[in-house]
């Protein structure tokens, strides 16, 4: 009898399981609970919602199938560009003027000081250098989806937000520029033939490309709404635009994380509607915000948890990426002579990773020497994932206890 009931349940997940609409609804409902629960304990909101992903997901219970994965990416690219429209939008030219600088000697200094410490730890640990390279140079991406969540849950503002939006922003950016000089390197050294020439101006041109493109996104943006006065016309214009710039980005192999930052700036500088586009989309981002962090859940694996090798170099990836987030921040904040708050706690709202890091391990699936090498692949890809799995769970408090006490907040 119990083996017919389990069979019954079993068939009933296994239908339910691949349906879309009932996927969206269990992962909201489940972020709901889970982050409601987070919040009893003192963690963020969006830890809770990753948790009911995780709990959810193939790796767990098994009541969202992998293949919803594809179904259910245009949530993940929608959130994602709001996200970063949201990070764009903290760049005024008045600010800009103000942090500018020590917003570029930050970036830097975490930048490279993630990669050298990242790399150096897992050659010393027995990784292949040119394997050790691709990973630090991973390693310094950073994602700005958590980092903007808690800081619009904390209603936080200051100096020390517009610090942290402009390093996420530029961290992204340097992150791609940083991943294709060395896989063009590393490339060249495994017998590739690739040409560092060609894979970094492909590159550039890429982020140029997407800056530009955004740009003109902001300004489209900026003439459609300067004159609507009713809040469901911005609604409508706004999202009209962002899933139009997303769907280019996409299409043209663009960022539509650049791209976005730039609409978000341009807007910011052009139009007085600003504020009232982003309050606007405020209606729509909790549960947008709850089922793009619920996916991410999804797609994390506990499986990479099994084996010691990946654990070894999985723990020293990431001690050795933490390592130089915070004390590159540190420095870096040392060196523009920013304040004591930055420079002592604005490395802890860094650790947060996800999509950046998982599109980049997984793009060497591409390189013909990682395409024929499936072992160090799976390897490489493994290691990402067991970082991410930590950052996913850790980084989203650790973001918190920094914009709390960076911002001073009570």
């Amino acid at each position: 009898m119990f083996s017919d009931i389990s069979g019954y349940l079993l068939e009933l997940r296994g239908a339910f399981s691949n349906h879309i609409i009932f996927g969206i609804g269990i992962l909201l409902m489940g972020s709901y609970f889970m982050g409601r629960l987070a919040e009893k304990v003192r963690l963020p909101a969006i830890t809770g919602f990753i948790l009911a992903g995780l709990l959810l997901g193939p790796s767990c219970i098994g009541l969202i199938h992998r293949d919803l994965d594809e179904a259910l990416a245009p949530i993940t690219e929608i959130a994602l560009a709001i996200i970063a429209l949201v990070i764009g939008s903290e760049f005024s030219l008045k600010k800009l003027r103000k942090i500018g600088k020590s917003v570029v000697i930050i970036t830097l200094f975490q930048l490279f000081g993630t990669f050298v410490l990242v790399t150096g730890g897992l050659v010393l640990a027995g990784l292949q250098l040119e394997f050790a390279a691709i990973l630090g140079a991973i390693a310094s991406a950073t994602a700005p989806a958590a980092t903007v969540a808690i800081i619009r849950e904390l209603k936080a503002r200051g100096p020390f937000v517009d610090h942290l939006y402009g390093v996420v922003a530029l961290d992204d950016a340097g992150c791609i520029l940083l991943f294709a000089s060395v896989a063009a390197i590393a490339g060249s050294s495994l017998g590739l033939g690739a040409s560092l020439f060609h894979t970094v101006s492909r590159a550039i041109v890429e982020i140029l490309a997407s800056l530009i493109l955004g740009a003109f996104s902001g300004w489209i943006l900026h003439l459609l709404t300067r004159k609507r006065r009713r809040t469901n016309e911005i609604l409508i214009i706004s999202l009209g635009v962002i899933l139009i710039l997303s769907a280019v980005s996409n299409t043209f192999h663009l960022s539509a994380l650049l791209a976005s930052m730039a609409a978000g700036a341009v807007m910011a500088n052009l139009s007085r509607n600003t504020h009232r586009i982003i309050h606007t989309l405020d209606s729509i981002s909790p549960p947008l915000y709850a089922a793009f962090f619920a996916i991410a859940g999804t797609e994390l694996s506990v499986a990479v948890l099994t084996s010691p090798q990946i654990l070894l170099m999985g723990g020293i990836f990431v001690l050795a990426r933490a390592a130089g987030k915070i004390f590159g921040v540190h420095i870096g904040a040392s060196a523009a002579h920013s304040d004591p708050l930055i420079k002592k706690y604005l490395g802890y709202g860094m650790l947060p990773q996800a999509g950046v890091a998982i599109g980049l391990v997984l793009f060497l699936d591409t390189m013909p020497y990682f395409a024929i090498n499936h072992d160090i692949t799976t390897t490489l890809i493994n290691i990402v994932l067991f970082s991410v799995l930590v950052n996913e769970l850790a980084g989203p408090p650790l973001s918190r206890y920094a914009v709390v006490h960076g911002s001073a907040l009570d």
